[in-house]
């Protein structure tokens, strides 16, 4: 018997490959949902969060530490997260700490049994951690060499250590979480060597290695029941049973460790890249991403900020807009929405829809300015300059808008806003080229006007 190969078959073999390619890619499995900065952080993307999660079943955190800083009110109740994910609020979804998160151990607890207090009970059980998120430099190790010789004692507790956490895991020396848990004969003799690497850095820091050690292996035994594999766990929730899956970012564009205002800037990817790496998930599976801006700019500590207010108007929406970080305690400098920085993050991100937040604080504005382009030398740059030097001699191009002089802080439907606010709105909206899904005029949930 002899078997034959013909042409016709190789192209029906083709074809027949083609179609099963086509049909994996078009079922990649659950799509997720994700939520970014599109300014300088601090623009209400917890209440973003806080909106979703309530359908969400699982919510993800991909990046950042505990120096992200997000705050949901909700019952009247204000809830401070820093490490937990803001979904942590809804009993009925499940929280994961991906592998692209760097996790103060001290910070996680404390910050979970401030939270039980207020009512958010049972966090603990809805909790997952990836097993392969760094710990860094652990317990108050990272935060004593962040501050060592720096800060002034009055600053030490506002600091998180996050840069030399991820310093720690770019030069390999890190520990993980499955390190942790593993065998702690081990971990212990590498958490040394890290001691003692810092210590050859700052002669004078002193550590109780052992009283360290014994914290940390209390902290382990408390954390293994949540720890599990981040990348089978999402692989499972991306392609097993429909899933509503949100991932929160931590920080923003402008302060993304690539793509933002170098070197004033975090320590991890912001971005959508963020998501891909920090959790281990492909692109294929990212759906919405939804960008947050507030109505005007802020940002915290130094770097440029051409749309700065350093005048009356930025004391007001300082005042107005409540701007002290809420990790920091630092105030916020304010300015002039800047859609430059929004345009670029849009670029970078590729949003699907934005989130416009605290609206309501221009409320008391005769006019209101919009930041629409840079000019160097008396001509318009189409790009968002790399050089800190070259963005700090831009000359801002403005549109100026009247200001509507009501209260929206009371609006729950497009229709309620004042048409002066509508049209700043649509202005936004038609400038970036991404529609606005979200109006927020105030803390808690119910103050987001959904467009649709």
């Amino acid at each position: 018997m002899s078997l034959s190969w013909s042409a016709k078959d190789h192209k029906n073999t083709n074809q027949a490959a083609a179609a099963g390619l086509k049909r994996s890619r078009n079922d990649a499995g659950n799509k997720v949902t994700v939520v970014l900065g599109a300014q300088w952080g601090d623009e209400g993307k917890g209440k973003v969060v806080d909106l979703l999660a309530t359908e969400a079943d699982v919510v993800c955190r991909c990046q950042g530490g505990n120096n992200a800083g997000h705050t949901v009110v909700v019952d009247g109740k204000e809830y401070d997260f820093h490490l937990l994910p803001s979904g942590i609020i809804n009993p009925k979804s499940i929280s994961l700490i991906g592998n692209g998160v760097v996790i103060h151990l001290p910070g996680l607890f404390e910050e979970g049994d401030k939270n039980d207090k207020k009512g958010l009970k049972g966090w603990d059980k809805r909790l997952i951690v990836s097993d392969r998120a760094h710990i860094g430099m652990v317990c108050v190790l990272y935060t004593l060499i962040c501050l060592f010789s720096f800060h002034t004692t009055s600053t030490r507790r506002k600091k998180k250590g996050i840069g030399p956490a991820y310093s720690s895991k770019a030069s390999r020396t890190g520990l993980r979480v499955c390190d942790l848990l593993g065998d702690f004969k081990d971990f212990s003799t590498r958490f040394k060597n890290l001691v003692h690497q810092y210590q050859s850095m700052y002669p004078s820091l002193t550590v109780d290695v052992e009283d360290q050690l014994k914290k940390l292996k209390d902290y382990g035994e408390r954390l293994r029941p949540m720890v599990r594999d981040g990348v089978y766990y999402m692989y499972e929730a991306l392609h097993g049973p429909p899933k509503k899956i949100l991932v929160e970012g931590a920080n923003a564009a402008l302060l993304d460790i690539d793509f933002g205002t170098y070197p004033f800037v975090t320590s991890s990817n912001c971005t959508v890249g963020g998501v891909c790496t920090g959790l281990g998930i492909p692109p294929l599976n990212i759906g919405e991403v939804f960008g947050v801006a507030k109505a005007y700019t802020t940002r915290v500590g130094i770097g440029a900020f051409p749309t700065e207010q350093l005048n009356a108007v930025g004391e007001l929406l300082q005042t107005r807009g409540h701007e002290v970080g809420v990790t920091t305690g630092r105030k916020r400098r304010c300015g002039w929405l800047d859609l430059v920085i929004v345009r670029y993050a849009h670029m970078i991100n590729g949003f699907t829809a934005i989130a416009l937040t605290k609206l309501d604080i221009l409320d008391v504005l005769d006019e209101i300015k919009v930041g629409v382009a840079y000019k160097l030398n008396g001509k318009r740059i189409p790009h968002f300059p790399a050089n800190m030097d070259v963005l700090h001699k831009v000359e801002v191009e403005y549109e100026t808008f009247p200001g509507w002089k009501t209260d929206t802080s009371a609006a729950r439907k497009w229709n309620d806003l004042p048409a002066k606010a509508q049209n700043y709105i649509r202005f936004i909206e038609n400038h970036i080229g991404v529609p606005i899904k979200w109006v927020g005029v105030g803390k808690s949930r119910e103050c987001m006007i959904q467009m649709f």
